[in-house]
């Protein structure tokens, strides 16, 4: 869970670091080896049954934040194994991104109602008295559960005055609004990647650390230490609150410590999607599309076109604010490359489809990148302050990371357009209730609406990717949009170039 200090999170960054540190240093990649045993050393087990399980489970993460898939228990070979073809500067993301360490996984059942050591056994046994199923009996005098029977309805637990009755979830089949998750053979998480939108809330949720996203780490830093090519960091709004003691005016200043050329703010593209979003609103709705949807969210968007193919084309085709970022330093300099950092897992997803990949070169976690800080040795306290590079986004560009930030952004604009529009508006965060909100759409109960979908809950505040709580990382974020130089997207500067970014093209090299 974001902003709790876990074995799994501290596990997590080790890896990130580790990786970054190897990378930094040019470190002979044999040494991945070792890795293992650096971060898992003596004899003793501290998580799991003994100490050589937990050391091939930190490996199989080593190889998954190498880019790497990991592999199954019976899989013969090192950790090295095909590590040549990914540590290099031009690595893409290859499915799967989301995978599942199946010896890391216990194996949690699916759903399953229990009697817990509460169970006072009283005499009036409501739980027993309100199962449809006759599934309830007491046995000593306790209340007891027949698994045969039991449809797990949650009568039973709703009715017991101790709350000693249950309902057990799989975390991750819990989390994942996509219903991606099985069991396989072994009673083992599977993931169903035609269903996968790869939003990354079961890794963040299983409490094993069994699921993993693949990292470019390695690859980044070593395009970073080409001297030959600049290399962008563009930021997405969301790291605000992110890495703790790192104040705003700083943030350009911390990533030049890592070896980047520069760092922009990805809600500058975000202005430019909130432009072109409310005119496209306006031409479009409802005269060719019964209803607009936002297009910034991958796994959202994804959800969308897999479940409702029908309503795909009522999704804006506007650019996402990563891909606008990215065009404006591209057209400027061809030759750079871009790295998207942000608290996403299917932003990694965007990345690589072939349409994009000339445009982003690397997408990082803020996770990830806190591991590249730490090998780095990058001390927050005497960074210099850099303003300028914070005056060129609005504050409501910077608002798309909450859930209902895009959707207002848009209005805002269309009404700049022309005062005298009216825009209904419908948010959801999280993809189950995404899901609902498309299925009313569908049946025509948002018809003239624009429509907003976040697939994590809360928004990109609390992606996959990101490290604080909620709660403080909703309050940076609107310290960081009153800090803003302006507040509307429509008064960005580069609302001009708008119409050129959306044609610009790379050479055919890219």
């Amino acid at each position: 869970m974001r902003g709790i200090d876990s074995s799994k999170t501290r596990l997590r960054h080790e890896v990130f670091v580790e990786v970054a540190r190897m990378a930094y240093e040019g470190t002979d990649l044999d040494k991945i080896d070792e890795l293992p045993y650096k971060i898992i050393p003596g004899e003793d087990a501290e998580y799991r049954d003994n100490v050589f399980i937990e050391r091939a489970i930190v490996g199989e993460r080593v190889r998954a934040a190498m880019g790497l898939s990991v592999r199954n228990a019976d899989e013969f070979g090192k950790l090295t194994d095909n590590i040549e073809a990914s540590a290099i500067a031009e690595k893409y993301y290859e499915a799967p991104l989301i995978n599942v360490i199946k010896f890391a996984c216990n194996a949690c059942p699916e759903k399953q109602v229990r009697v817990s050591d509460g169970c006072q056994g009283c005499i009036e046994h409501p739980c027993k008295e309100v199962c449809p199923m006759h599934a309830i009996s007491m046995v000593h005098g306790r209340s007891h559960i027949d698994q045969e029977k039991c449809v797990k309805c949650g009568k039973c637990v709703d009715a017991c005055q101790y709350h000693a009755i249950i309902k057990m979830e799989r975390p991750c089949m819990k989390a994942c609004g996509m219903g991606a998750i099985h069991s396989d053979d072994k009673g083992r998480a599977d993931i169903d990647y035609m269903k996968c939108v790869s939003c990354g809330q079961c890794l963040v949720n299983c409490p094993f650390g069994a699921i993993v996203d693949k990292g470019q780490i390695y690859q980044t830093i070593t395009a970073i230490k080409d001297a030959n090519t600049p290399v962008y960091a563009i930021v997405a709004p969301a790291i605000a609150g992110q890495f703790k003691g790192l104040q705003n005016e700083k943030l350009a200043a911390a990533f030049k410590e890592l070896g980047f050329t520069d760092m922009r703010e990805v809600a500058i593209g975000a202005d430019l999607c909130t432009v072109e979003e409310a005119q496209d609103f306006m031409k479009e709705v409802p005269e060719k599309l019964p209803f607009m949807a936002t297009s910034c969210c991958p796994a959202w968007s994804m959800m969308a076109k897999k479940m409702f193919p029908e309503q795909a084309k009522c999704i804006s085709m506007a650019l996402t604010p990563m891909v606008l970022t990215a065009r404006l330093l591209k057209e400027k300099d061809p030759n750079c490359k871009i790295v998207f950092v942000g608290p996403c897992s299917a932003k990694k997803l965007e990345a690589s489809r072939r349409t994009i990949r000339s445009y982003v070169d690397f997408v990082l976690t803020f996770e990830e990148v806190a591991g590249m800080f730490e090998a780095k040795g990058v001390s927050f306290d005497f960074l210099p302050d850099d303003i300028d590079t914070l005056k060129k986004a609005s504050a409501d560009g910077r608002g798309f990371a909450a859930a209902g930030g895009v959707a207002a952004a848009v209005v805002k604009a269309a009404k700049r357009i022309d005062p005298n529009i009216e825009i209904k508006t419908m948010s959801a965060d999280g993809l189950q209730n995404c899901r609902q909100m498309l299925q009313l759409a569908k049946a025509g109960k948002y018809n003239g609406y624009l429509l907003e979908g976040m697939a994590c809950p809360g928004g990109c505040l609390s992606g996959a990717g990101t490290i604080a709580a909620l709660k403080n990382s909703t309050a940076a974020l609107k310290a960081m949009q009153k800090e803003a130089s302006f507040e509307e997207s429509y008064d960005t500067s580069y609302k001009e170039r708008l119409a050129h970014l959306e044609k610009f093209e790379l050479p055919d090299e890219y």
